[in-house]
């Protein structure tokens, strides 16, 4: 029998009809639907009922999360990691309170809940790495000292270890052991690829650094995490003035992946707002401080009339250029996006409305806690 050549493994000459993507598993997305919350809800989150400020409680969810992305990259962990590790943190916090006891679950400094959430995702995602790693890294970045020599069988290193183990327990209850967690950042590389534009780094690379910044956010308690993809794509397509084909019937190319334009239009609004400080309302529509220290609203999306291809229509062209640090696939790389001043007309609105440059979006460095009896000022556990 002859060999086979080398022909038998090259692709057909003619690729095969690309299918349209299938409908959100059912199971999945009512178990998602259970995470998703209204804006009253979150404005009435358990460290808010407890005396937290609305700034306080959301810079401690920032910290959190800082805290999540330091120690991953100090032990080199995947994305997937620590996006699911901040999402159960996020979740977390929607049932238990940073202020006080509260249902049998202890109060936790947000360093603590962070770490246990950490720790819980690496079990989940299959990313994981030994106890004494992990601790080394929490009592690092806690004392913001990447050098620091920690003693195995120092009082510090089994604090926390205990910490960490005890705490899951309490995680996982109030969790409700609910830990299947539909990344967007693996639905995003999906539609890039069903697109063919995967290999177009710059849009690539836009797109994932939008749903990486997203997890700084309170975005994946407002939306599902197909909607916080589709809307990133939707984001690094204007920055890249890229045009995504229709579905065969002429529908916006946003339906083929089953998401309501309004979604995407909340999820851009709301990921924008957050890129140059906190978000305001003025008549329902998210604006921040601009660096003038005047209102600026953010690029929204267009009507379907004017943006059907996914292209839109762009009145008072401004660039300025801006620079932004993703992490792709553990990679950091310098991207220069272009934010442009737009005049859209939006759907709840019969005004143009101008917008403002976006600046870059970075989490905030590590702060010392200052909560006595939990985490000292050297990153120390406290009895």
């Amino acid at each position: 029998m002859p060999p086979p050549s080398h022909t038998q493994h090259l692709p057909p000459a003619h690729p095969a009809t690309r299918q349209r993507p299938k409908s959100p598993n059912r199971v999945l997305a009512e178990a998602e639907a259970q995470w998703i919350f209204t804006d009253e809800e979150l404005a009435n989150a358990p460290s808010m009922q407890d005396g937290l400020s609305a700034e306080e409680e959301r810079d401690r969810r920032v910290k959190g999360i800082n805290f999540i992305v330091q120690v991953g990259i100090m032990l080199k962990l995947p994305q997937l990691t620590l996006s699911t590790a901040s999402i159960f943190f996020q979740r977390f916090l929607m049932r238990a309170s940073l202020a006080k006891e509260r249902n049998g679950v202890p109060k936790l400094h947000h360093f603590q809940a962070a770490a246990t959430a950490l720790f819980l995702a690496t079990k989940v995602e299959e990313s994981c790495r030994k106890m004494k790693e992990l601790v080394l890294a929490f009592c690092r970045v806690a004392q913001k000292n990447p050098n620091l020599v920690v003693d195995e069988q120092s009082k510090d290193f089994w604090r926390w270890r205990d910490l960490i183990l005890h705490n899951e327990d309490h995680m996982l209850e109030t969790l409700c052991f609910d830990l299947t967690v539909e990344s967007p950042h693996r639905q995003l590389f999906e539609m890039l690829k069903f697109y063919g534009i995967e290999h177009n780094k710059r849009l690539r690379n836009s797109a994932w650094g939008f749903v990486t910044d997203s997890n700084n956010t309170q975005l994946c308690l407002l939306v599902s995490s197909r909607t916080i993809a589709v809307a990133s794509l939707y984001a690094a397509c204007k920055f890249c003035e890229v045009s995504l084909p229709d579905d065969t019937k002429g529908r916006p190319w946003w339906e083929t992946h089953h998401v309501r334009l309004k979604d995407i239009r909340r999820a851009v609004e709301y990921m924008l707002s957050n890129y140059d400080g906190t978000a305001n309302k003025v008549n329902g529509i998210a604006v921040t401080a601009g660096s003038d220290g005047n209102s600026s609203i953010y690029a929204g999306l267009t009507t379907p009339g004017t943006d059907a291809a996914g292209g839109g229509e762009v009145r008072g062209l401004k660039e300025q250029e801006e620079a932004m640090r993703v992490d792709f696939g553990n990679k950091q790389a310098e991207l220069d996006f272009k934010a442009q001043n737009l005049q859209l007309l939006l759907p709840e609105r019969t005004q143009d409305v101008q917008a403002a440059a976006d600046g870059s979006a970075s989490l905030a460095p590590a702060e010392k806690p200052q909560d006595e009896g939990e985490v000292s000022e050297e990153g120390e556990l406290e009895e």
